[in-house]
């Protein structure tokens, strides 16, 4: 209970600082600041050994190279919960698992439906499908108490589970053309994170050393680099013992000193860089496109009605129970937040869609808008909800 309190703790001040971080990039673009902005997201970093080099803007650096950090936490909070946390049991997992399916579900045919006619839109089928757990465990901790420590659990876990959909997305459909060679390289090295795996090795060095030539060759590979933050973590065992023979988890050492430099640098710096929209250029018309319509339809209404129908279902087949201490409002009411998919979402924009400014960027600013309304919507629906 301790690693989840602390978990809901970081996740929420994360959520609130990612508000700030928002309103600055909206702030920037849309200024005089606004050169000073691009410039900074142009910012050429190269980093080079002999003839081996990576020379990318700042941008794909965050979005690239921290964000596979973020994705490590992600692997490891799943691998965490699968084995001895709130996904470890069929009875626990099945309502936030069926919700889950649910939430990314409904908001994909939503957004098909706006766009499956169009041949680079349809590209973006995933965008509204994610959650953003970080703002939305934000809007739980600003009503304290009205929220049962149930249905905290139970967003988190549905969240965590909607991560790793959005994983298996990824390496399914977001995957350019492959290089065989670096898909080797990556092959062996994850051997190699296998093989330490299963010979009980604990040190962290080790592990982390072969995720960089891992996340370097699957960088090069074709397959997003973020990908390897996740088959790493999934390699560093959660029981061991150090060197002087005590009993400690590597996973869950690596996972708290992770934990603070993803939410409270890693995440904000990411939202800066990506959501800088310059809505002055951005008329009403624009966004009643098929693209942010599907957007913000599939975030608004999609995922609620993903998320609370399946788990209504769920519930009145008695698949799985209500939340403990939580009534029908309260779980509507967590289904409304599960739109706000800012993060995520703007991430897969990056990966749907090749040129960033294809749609003027009114997919961003309606990921934005979608997100906003569900947190708006979801605060005031469980601010006036009421335990049974």
């Amino acid at each position: 209970m301790k690693i989840l309190e602390e978990f809901i703790r970081k996740e929420s001040s994360s959520g609130i600082l990612l508000v700030f971080t928002t309103i600055l990039a909206l702030v920037f673009s849309n200024t005089f600041l606004s050169p000073l902005y691009q410039s900074f997201l142009h910012i050429p970093v190269e980093i080079r050994v002999g003839s081996l080099y990576l020379d990318k803007s700042l941008y794909h650096w965050v979005n690239d190279g921290l964000m596979a950090i973020f994705f490590l936490l992600i692997g490891l909070e799943v691998k965490r919960e699968a084995l001895v946390g709130h996904l470890s049991s069929v009875r626990q997992i099945m309502l936030p698992a069926i919700a889950a399916i649910g939430g990314m579900l409904v908001p994909a045919l939503i957004y098909l439906a706006f766009n499956a006619d169009n041949s680079i839109a349809v590209n973006g089928w995933a965008i509204p499908t994610a959650t953003d757990i970080a703002f939305a465990l934000g809007i739980l901790s600003l009503l304290g108490k009205r929220v049962p420590v149930s249905l905290k659990i139970f967003l988190m876990a549905l969240a965590i589970i909607d991560d790793l959909g959005a994983i298996v997305i990824i390496a399914v459909f977001y995957t350019a053309d492959l290089s065989t060679l670096s898909i080797v390289v990556a092959l062996v090295a994850l051997t190699c994170l296998i093989a330490l795996n299963l010979f009980g090795v604990t040190r962290k060095t080790a592990y982390f050393v072969i995720g960089t030539i891992l996340w370097i060759s699957v960088l090069k590979s074709g397959v997003h680099a973020t990908l390897a933050g996740v088959a790493l973590a999934f390699t560093i065992p959660l029981n061991g013992t150090d060197e002087h023979g005590r009993p400690f988890s590597p996973l869950k050492d690596i996972e708290h000193s992770l934990h603070s430099w993803v939410a409270f640098f890693i995440l904000p710096l990411f939202a800066f860089v990506n959501a800088g929209v310059d809505i002055t250029q951005i008329s009403v018309s624009q966004m009643t496109g098929s693209v942010p319509l599907g957007i913000m339809l599939g975030l608004f209404i999609g995922k609620q009605l993903g998320v609370f129908g399946f788990s209504w279902v769920a519930i009145k087949l008695k698949l799985a129970h209500l939340p403990e201490g939580s009534n029908w409002k309260q779980l509507y009411g967590v289904s409304v937040l599960t739109g706000i998919g800012f993060t995520m979402s703007l991430f897969i924009v990056s990966l749907a869609f090749d040129d960033d400014a294809v749609f003027q960027y009114t997919d961003k600013l309606a990921i934005l808008v979608g997100s906003f309304l569900s947190g708006i919507i979801g605060y005031l629906v469980l601010k006036t909800g009421r335990s049974r």
